[in-house]
């Protein structure tokens, strides 16, 4: 069976959500930013879409790139 992510079933914080915001500005693939806020993928999909969030990549580097 898999693990069950350890925020599972509890209440989105203020500082969650900022986390969440963040993480996307730096253009952080949903699956890690899942495992940062110890929340299942679909669960981050459902709240950025609830709270209004884009997850489409912008144009940046990817994730984990550093700009030369």
């Amino acid at each position: 069976m898999a693990k069950k992510p350890s925020n599972s079933g509890k209440q989105w914080t203020g500082q969650d959500i900022k986390q969440l915001k963040q993480l996307v500005k730096e253009n952080t693939p949903t699956r890690v930013m899942g495992l940062k806020l110890g929340r299942s993928e679909d669960s981050v999909r459902a709240k950025a879409s609830e709270q209004g969030i884009s997850l489409k990549p912008v144009n940046q580097p990817p994730y984990g790139t550093k700009k030369k």
